[in-house]
């Protein structure tokens, strides 16, 4: 099985890529480094990642920004930024690398706990997430080839406890094991559609 893991180095990304690459091919996309460089706020840059990756078995996106800022501060171009990167940059993702993805394959798209259970300064961050899960469950009636398509969502991981702890008061961070698996879950199992929630507190 061929894998292209956009944003394969970062803080998950990269354990997400360790635990494929032991028994697949993984093929990592990132902005600044990577097997291939791709800006997912850019569709053209996605196309172009495609056309170099070629066919492929599995889309995983562990990429996208948002603006974290007060509610009464936020600007409209402020919004745009999670519009354009984390919700239509995986969009751009689906849309694009479905031509991409062989029959049978899969997308898995990543948002966040915040889709669910908000927390100050996370309005932005909040709507793209679940913009996302919308996304997913209508585009999993579409995709045609047998190609699924589902969402992890995590909540405060562990390995990222140092940097976001104290905006998630009373969260009980999620082992970075448990967050694979809900990797895992969707690129090897049957699932079409989901919201695959690695958290059960908030």
């Amino acid at each position: 099985m061929k894998l292209l893991i956009v944003g394969g180095n970062g803080t998950i990304g990269k354990k997400v890529s360790k635990h494929f690459s032991k028994k697949y091919e993984v093929v990592i996309g990132g902005r600044k480094s990577g097997d291939v460089i791709v800006d997912i706020a850019d569709s053209k840059s996605i196309r172009e990642m495609f056309e170099s990756v070629g066919k492929i078995d599995a889309v995983i996106c562990i990429a996208g920004e948002a603006k974290w800022a007060a509610f009464d501060i936020l600007t409209e171009d402020d919004f745009y930024i999670g519009l354009k990167s984390k919700l239509m940059g995986q969009v751009n993702l689906v849309r694009i690398g479905q031509d991409f993805v062989n029959p049978d394959g899969s997308f898995t798209l990543t948002t966040g706990i915040l889709a669910d259970h908000p927390v100050e300064l996370t309005t932005s961050a909040a709507m793209v997430n679940g913009g996302i899960h919308s996304f997913a469950k209508a585009a999993s009636l579409e995709l045609k080839n047998g190609i699924r398509i589902n969402v992890v969502s995590s909540g405060l991981v562990e390995d990222s406890i140092d940097k976001y702890e104290a905006y998630f008061p009373g969260h009980n961070p999620i082992p970075m094991g448990k967050v694979i698996n809900g990797y895992v879950k969707s690129v090897e199992g049957k699932g079409n559609g989901e919201i695959i929630r690695m958290y059960d507190n908030a």
